[in-house]
């Protein structure tokens, strides 16, 4: 048997697409015995951290950069966040330095920001902040944040942006600073239990290259939050390697761990700072996005095999060198831009979970190359077409779909059964998939129009972009078990491709 379902695997190329849906392999990573199911239908916490999230960071609020915020700094002040508070401590004292960065905190990103980002730029929010408030105004949006943990202590990595101008990634290695972090990661998870709106908690961002002991740092973090809510995806910087990352996070979402945080690995995309990219056309740029994330493959896909790989790119922009632009062949590079930008949206909206612009807010709006708004504007940052669609078409496309739900069903159970049945014939169990095909259709359509049905608040509709961690977590609830639990995937993954392709999404 062990024989004939490895030939089996080896075929299911041809027959399901780039996906490889085991049969026995892997069971080793769940129970073998089916217990009750828990599922429930998607609510719109689930939507707002498990949808494809076409969103930017916030920027420098609360933890500053010069470049983007000069008015926060003092003249002929370093570039860290701790130089620019040291500079208004020493000139204006410790009480007025206090209130110029509560206001900053405060009002730095208004509410009109909020309805921008929230109507016409189609966005969930990336920033580190303390401040509840800005949760709450943004989810009162239908806007989710995540919780970005940027400045870690002592820096885990060695930019100012990661707090200081030390110059130097201190975090690793130094076990005061590490309990520190541990200890803020720990407030903020159980803070985060009460303010609605949280898609996620990020460990760290941009951790320095092959830093020591990161990941036994990852492992220790993850168990003492699950403590406090199992619940909670949790993102973790890759480290400038997303292959390792990879391998990390498919053991830490496989089966074995059953209902567990979800993990996600932050990566960071740029052709701005490296002289391979500066010796690159800007055309010769556009076309290697279409390249990027090429890590997943055969990563993700099939949960009872590897566990689950989410991705989201944490920052891109639209910025390339000068370098690069003397290079365009006299080529219009407002175009160039459009066409750099919308690349990078495409390519990611197909094989991430999300798209995190670098950056929102800063002294010099709309931020050129480097501006959200802009960007957004001029058509190079492009959301999912679902976002676009009035609430009532979305609402027809679902109506449409539903009346055409029980066919296409059968029609997909009955090409699922013919062919293992004669192409490979055993003991299956198809009415797993045939479950999970009704699970994947229904959780489609809930995502598809939670909005439009008025349960979250915004335009337009969302797809289920964190699939992989989305599938993990039907697979988990459904109590399913044994060797034939594969069918049950399978079929979640093909009821969401058939809603979607029935909607026209």
């Amino acid at each position: 048997m062990k024989k004939l379902l490895g030939k089996a695997k080896a075929t299911l190329h041809d027959h399901h697409g780039h996906h490889e849906y085991p049969a026995a392999q892997g069971q080793d990573q769940q129970p073998m015995t089916d217990q009750p199911a828990t599922i429930q239908p998607p609510t719109p916490l689930d939507v707002l951290r498990y949808r494809y999230h076409h969103a930017t960071n916030l920027g420098s609020v609360f933890v500053l950069e010069q470049w983007l915020t000069p008015s926060m700094y003092t003249q002929g002040s370093q570039s860290a966040e701790l130089a620019a508070v040291s500079g208004w401590i020493q000139q204006e004292g410790v009480d007025k330095a206090r209130e110029r960065f509560e206001n900053h905190w405060k009002t730095y990103v208004s509410d009109s920001d909020l309805d921008w980002l929230a109507n016409d730029a189609h966005l969930y929010v990336n920033a580190w902040s303390a401040v509840r408030s800005l949760v709450s105004r943004a989810r009162a949006r239908g806007i989710g944040t995540l919780l970005d943990l940027h400045a870690l202590p002592g820096g885990a990595n060695g930019g100012d942006h990661s707090g200081t101008n030390s110059g130097k990634a201190q975090l690793w290695g130094n076990g005061q600073n590490l309990d520190l972090a541990t200890r803020c990661l720990l407030f903020i998870a159980q803070e985060a239990r009460s303010m609605d709106g949280v898609v996620g908690l990020q460990l760290c961002n941009e951790a320095e290259y092959d830093a020591i002991g990161m990941y036994a740092w990852y492992d220790s973090v993850i168990g003492q939050i699950a403590k406090i809510d199992n619940t909670l995806p949790l993102y973790i910087s890759d480290a400038w390697n997303l292959g390792q990352a990879l391998s990390y996070t498919n053991g830490k979402n496989s089966l074995k761990h059953g209902a567990a945080n979800p993990v996600v690995i932050d990566t960071h995309l740029y052709w701005a700072f490296t002289d391979a990219d500066k010796a690159k056309t800007p055309q010769q740029i556009i076309s290697e996005v279409s390249t990027k994330l090429s890590e997943l493959d055969g990563k993700d896909g099939s949960v009872i095999d590897h566990g689950a790989a989410q991705v989201v790119v944490g920052e891109y922009s639209c910025v390339l060198t000068e370098d690069s632009w003397t290079k365009a062949n006299g080529a219009d590079k407002t175009q160039l831009v459009v066409g750099f930008g919308q690349a990078q949206s495409q390519r990611y909206q197909q094989r991430a979970g999300g798209s995190y612009f670098w950056t929102y807010k800063m002294d010099w709006m709309d931020g050129g190359e480097w501006g959200f708004a802009q960007q957004t504007k001029n058509n190079a940052i492009a959301p999912p077409a679902s976002l676009t669609l009035p609430h009532p078409d979305i609402q027809r496309r679902i109506t449409a779909a539903t009346e055409q739900r029980d066919a296409r069903r059968a029609a997909a159970l009955a090409a699922h059964t013919n062919y293992w049945d004669s192409q490979h014939p055993g003991d299956y169990e198809h009415w797993r998939y045939e479950a999970g095909w009704g699970v994947g259709f229904d959780d489609a359509a809930a995502f598809l129009g939670m909005r439009a049905s008025g349960a979250l608040q915004g335009p337009g509709g969302d797809r289920i972009g964190m699939l992989d961690l989305w599938v993990r977590k039907r697979v988990v609830e459904s109590g399913q078990a044994g060797r034939w639990l594969w069918e049950f995937e399978q079929g979640v993954r093909k009821g969401v491709a058939e809603l979607y392709e029935l909607a026209g999404v």
